[in-house]
């Protein structure tokens, strides 16, 4: 997504663009609104140890990278923007060989392998945190921040018409694109104790399929006015009723809370590929833009005093939604391309002969 919609804020730029994707699910159900030139890469991630499907990924990304060259050659790009996955590999490779300039697009605060390895010949290295150039020193290193779907706008004001309450304080618990079952767990238990201590609360929560009904019995039995989805479109809508969110700490939900400026308790997922969503969580505890807890520490009693403290205290609230809106202001699918175009702009002349040959 990030990609998507800077290559689309290029396009409208006036630009010829053409996206190289790897034809994933995730990737079709993306890009159902691109209309423009589309390039299928075969890509495979690379194990951490030796061994033979190591052998077989090395196979794979040498064949990917040598097809990827061969297109490229046809048409030579002026520049190539890489969104920092294994799916980057093959063209990066190709547009090493071409002497293509490259710019890597780092999502998270700590790199990937593939950012680490590329990042030294990049023309410059994009990334959605500061914490990031820590990890890359001597690199081109420019904070842009995460791009997101520009449906995504907090100027448009958006209700949720099925929202019980309006008036009342709104947590807002999900987990991602398919839930987390430990955080509905602990969440539907504290919040009903939260609510039979006479506290006025609602709850929007975003449960993932398999735990969608027993989540809504839950806020039924304790009478709490809820809106429990397994997943939901109305993004902004959502973000915008929202006074607290519990969540986890990806990329993207960090961004997203920070285009809108809501607080939030993150709970950074524990077996992520080294750990990158707690250092994700604990950029934004820096900056005083959102509290972190630990899984392992997470229980029904200790987020019980954490909310029935947070709605004792909504000028802390209001702190941590001004930090978050002063993070990055401005659009970052706008600083991306500025960056990517500025790149461009340094090609090298051997990239002007190859397209002239070509």
């Amino acid at each position: 997504m990030p990609g998507l919609a800077t290559a689309s804020l290029l396009r409208a730029r006036g630009h010829e663009v053409t996206l190289w994707v790897t034809g994933r699910d995730t990737e079709t159900k993306s890009m159902q609104t691109w209309d423009g030139e589309i390039v299928r890469v075969s890509a495979e991630g690379f194990p951490t140890r030796f061994s033979l499907k190591g052998l077989r990924a090395a196979w794979k990304i040498w064949k990917a990278s040598s097809s990827c060259r061969r297109t490229m050659r046809k048409n030579p790009p002026d520049v190539l923007l890489a969104m920092g996955s294994f799916a980057s590999v093959g063209p990066i490779i190709a547009a090493r060989r071409l002497q293509v300039p490259y710019v890597i697009h780092e999502a998270n605060v700590l790199p990937g392998r593939a950012v680490l390895l590329f990042s030294r010949w990049a023309a410059a290295v994009a990334c959605s945190f500061e914490e990031t150039s820590y990890y890359m020193p001597g690199r081109n290193v420019q904070v842009t921040g995460m791009p997101l779907r520009k449906e995504l706008d907090p100027s448009a004001r958006r209700a949720l018409d099925d929202l019980p309450d309006r008036g009342r304080f709104t947590v807002l618990v999900m987990g991602g694109s398919s839930g987390a079952h430990a955080l509905n767990e602990v969440a539907t238990e504290a919040l009903g104790e939260v609510a039979r201590k006479g506290h006025s609360i609602q709850v929007i929560h975003l449960s993932g399929a398999q735990d969608e009904e027993w989540v809504r019995e839950r806020y039924a039995d304790a009478g709490i006015p809820c809106l429990v989805r397994a997943f939901e479109n109305r993004v902004s809508a959502i973000y915008q009723a929202t006074d607290l969110a519990l969540c986890r700490a990806g990329a993207s939900t960090c961004a997203e809370l920070s285009l809108f400026g809501v607080p939030s308790l993150l709970v950074p997922y524990p077996y992520a590929a080294n750990d990158h969503q707690t250092a994700n969580a604990r950029a934004l505890e820096k900056a005083g833009a959102a509290d972190v807890v630990a899984e392992k520490d997470l229980s029904a009693p200790w987020l019980v005093d954490y909310l029935t403290e947070s709605l004792r205290n909504p000028k802390r609230l209001a702190r941590m939604s001004a930090a978050l809106k002063a993070r990055l202001p401005g659009s970052a699918t706008e600083r991306l391309a500025d960056l990517v175009e500025t790149c461009a702009a340094t090609a090298p002349e051997d990239v002007t002969r190859a397209k002239a040959d070509a």
